[in-house]
């Protein structure tokens, strides 16, 4: 017996790849999140309350430029990680 009443509905292959992208930046942004200088725990709040504010946008265009800054902060992290390496290898063999 069918049931008709209710279709089941599917998300679209561009939806998966979204929500696929989505989780990919949120699990890589909170790996680098880990040595953050205010603490792992403040960047984990503050990561998921942006994610929770955009969680419901369905503008393409949107979600893209959204990726795209998380693709920043990425890189910005990074930089910020290099520099502190770099300034105590500095201390540690120049200032002596």
């Amino acid at each position: 017996m069918r049931n008709t009443h209710y279709k089941i509905s599917q998300k679209s292959a561009n939806e998966e790849k979204v929500l696929h992208l989505k989780l990919a930046a949120l699990t890589s942004l909170l790996f680098m999140g880990r040595d953050y200088p205010k603490g792992y725990e403040f960047f984990r709040a503050n990561l998921q309350k942006a994610f929770r504010k955009n969680r419901d946008e369905q503008n393409s265009e949107k979600i893209d430029k959204m990726l795209a800054h998380g693709e920043f902060v990425k890189k910005e992290l990074e930089t910020l990680y290099m520099l502190r390496k770099y300034r105590t290898l500095k201390k540690i063999y120049y200032d002596s």
